[in-house]
């Protein structure tokens, strides 16, 4: 508080009046106590007054399950220590739920999760892997939606199991659930089952993939970190718990020592987090970066695959080698890179993701399209500065073989012009330009290309028609 000699000084310097000035002071002072109560009630609402988990109940260590992948493993999920409810899938209540920002794409199945963790602390990290402890056990169930005119309705399929084995690694069970739910059989092999699912025209089929406990390992490996999703920039996010409270789940793990280290909570807003395909207040780089960190990184990065790209959120884009990066695999396209700026077509990695054909990425649990995640790479790749590019022309009637001769018509949009072969080169600017349609009489392979002024020309599309009796 100023001395009334001093604002006697500012009240003779300015002219004003003693009192106005002490009204002044005490009008600023008020003015930060409001401030200071409204930022007070911003981080309340940020750091809810209590904690989503109250208390650590450790886990023993393995549940019921062997500490090694050759042990004798239960025949049944209600034998694993998992749930001390099996057919109502409540948990064992040392078992801790959790979700992800960004889960990996399992064909549309709604995933629920638990992890077990013993009497010992997580080796926390802000960025790349987590270190779990021996006898760590991850839940993993899975729910198909199976009536598209109402996605509540879904079938409960399987749980999975991932275990931190004795020896450092991991192994991976897989329970398939019987048609009543009362428990679920473990699997010894790979399986694919048929899947009704209602449409509002009828019904359809959907090929389910249970894995084997190979496949488990294609993806759970050593460089990866074995255990691919529970990691700081997927549990930085805020997560309601059965206690009903909502809070961040770093914060919760923090709360009740999970972590080798305390966390400073202040700290957690810096820490990196993934962003949702549907999180507008993320960029399109951010969102389509933290799919590929899920769907791809585990195998595309230093040490992994044989590839040109390392798809971790945490390494800058800069050094990703993701944008014009060069490609091992062409697909027969022309000037292919991992990510074309501003052509999905010659973007190898928008074409394997997106397609459920042999070539597709991932290989494994990959035979529905995650239409969301495609358009949101889609708009990435279109939104990055490059020349407009044709898409390629469309051949009607697709190839195949044909009694008879066959008239094949080739469209492009308006403005361009189309060259074609009958040869199976690939065409340029001086052979043949489509006019009409074209007659097919006996085995031909036709290959076309669009050109058009001031864009980029399309890529090659072609067919191959088999004529004759």
């Amino acid at each position: 508080m100023l001395s009334q000699a001093a604002l006697g000084m500012c009240a003779m310097m300015k002219g004003i009046g003693i009192s106005q000035i002490v009204r002044s002071v005490y009008f600023a002072g008020a003015v930060l106590a409001l401030v200071a109560v409204a930022l007070s009630g911003r981080l309340a609402e940020k750091m809810p007054a209590s904690y989503g988990l109250a208390a650590r109940i450790p886990a023993k260590a393995y549940l019921n399950l062997p500490d090694h992948a050759n042990g004798v493993f239960p025949r049944l999920l209600s034998q694993t220590g998992v749930f001390k409810n099996t057919p109502e899938c409540i948990p064992n209540e040392a078992l801790i739920p959790y979700d992800l920002i960004v889960p990996f794409w399992s064909d549309g199945a709604v995933k629920t999760r638990w992890v077990a963790v013993p009497d010992a602390t997580i080796k926390f990290s802000p960025g790349g892997e987590w270190a779990f402890p021996r006898g760590t056990v991850f839940v993993k169930m899975f729910d198909l939606p199976v009536d598209e005119t109402n996605p509540s309705v879904t079938r409960r399929l399987e749980t999975r199991l991932l275990v931190c084995d004795e020896a450092g690694g991991v192994y991976g069970l897989v329970y398939k659930w019987r048609a009543d739910n009362s428990d679920a059989d473990l699997l010894d092999a790979g399986l694919t089952e048929a899947v009704s699912v209602k449409t509002a025209g009828g019904s359809r089929t959907q090929m389910w993939v249970y894995p084997s406990r190979q496949d488990c390992l294609v993806c759970h490996t050593a460089n990866a970190g074995l255990v691919l999703g529970v990691k700081t920039r997927q549990l930085n996010r805020t997560f309601t718990y059965p206690s009903g409270v909502s809070d961040n789940e770093l914060r919760a793990w923090n709360h009740i020592g999970l972590f080798d280290s305390k966390l400073n909570e202040s700290n957690l807003i810096a820490y990196p987090t993934l962003a949702r395909a549907d999180d507008a207040s993320r960029s399109l780089e951010d969102r389509a970066r933290s799919y590929l960190d899920v769907n791809c990184a585990g195998c595309h990065r230093p040490g992994g695959t044989v590839a040109y790209f390392d798809a971790r959120y945490d390494t800058p884009l800069i050094r990703q080698n993701l944008i014009d990066g060069p490609v091992l695999i062409d697909q027969r396209i022309d000037n292919p890179r991992i990510v074309a700026p501003n052509d999905i077509w010659r973007s190898i990695l928008f074409m394997r993701a997106n397609t459920t054909e042999a070539f597709k990425m991932p290989q494994l649990a990959h035979n529905e399209l995650d239409r969301a995640s495609m358009d949101l790479l889609r708009k990435w790749i279109e939104s990055l500065p490059g020349q407009p590019v044709l898409p390629p022309p469309v051949i009607s009637p697709r190839g195949g073989t044909f009694s008879r001769e066959v008239e094949v018509t080739l469209t492009s949009e308006p403005g361009a012009t189309i060259r074609y072969t009958l040869n199976g080169t690939v065409p340029t600017k001086s052979d043949l330009l489509y006019e009409k349609p074209v007659l097919i009489k006996g085995p031909t392979f036709l290959r076309a290309k669009a050109f058009k002024p001031g864009f980029k020309k399309s890529i090659t599309v072609q067919e191959i028609y088999i004529v004759g009796e």
